[in-house]
């Protein structure tokens, strides 16, 4: 039994150790994070990975200036919760970064809302790219809260930090938070009113 639990200890240490911390981005336009999107399957258009990087880059730093982002994020998740910051919680990263890619069209590529640690003081969400159609444990996680507005990005079964796991209902509940364009007012103007709605015989 003792050599058994030692082996069980051994496999889970050395599965732990394959893990790695996420990668650095290094500019709008990475090369190797480009590749490692385009690289999760034969039908994503390279272009569509660039546009990927440069989205998630770009927004990270703005988010970073908006917020007056400090480091650690501990720090800042005070700063927010006692009112001295408007934002910089990892949720709210992860938002902002889902609605902004949700101005474009993907043609081979799709996004995913993924959480760890969910209910916890510890909790922490990000987005998560794959190819479509294809399995979100197959992903790459794009993380602009974990410092501070640096984008950092792995694959999802990688992260020695956090297990992800996909929450499709909060992905909805954030798209839906996008707004809708208002109509023109010669447009409503020409509008055809509601037909009038069908009353049941008796």
């Amino acid at each position: 039994m003792a050599g058994l639990f030692v082996a069980l200890t051994a496999f889970a240490a050395g599965a732990h150790a394959r893990k790695k911390d996420p990668e650095f981005a290094t500019g709008p336009n990475d090369p190797v994070l480009r590749g490692r999107i385009a690289a999760l399957a034969p039908s994503i258009d390279p272009e569509e990975a660039r546009r990927v990087v440069e989205i998630a880059y770009t927004t990270g730093r703005d988010l970073k200036r908006e917020w007056k982002v400090v480091w650690p994020p501990g720090l800042q998740n005070f700063l927010v919760n006692t009112g001295q910051r408007k934002g910089g919680l990892c949720f709210q990263f992860a938002e902002r970064l889902l609605l902004r890619l949700s101005e474009q069209k993907w043609e081979t590529v799709e996004f995913h809302w993924a959480e760890s640690f969910e209910t916890t003081a510890s909790e922490h969400n990000v987005i998560v790219v794959t190819a479509k159609g294809q399995s979100f444990y197959q992903g790459i996680i794009l993380d602009n809260w974990r410092y501070g507005g640096r984008l950092v990005w792995g694959l999802v079964v990688d992260d020695p930090h956090y297990r992800w796991h996909e929450n499709k209902v909060q992905f909805v509940h954030v798209l839906n938070k996008r707004v809708q364009p208002t109509p023109s007012p010669s447009a409503a103007a020409t509008s055809h009113p509601p037909a009038p709605s069908v009353q049941a015989r008796e």
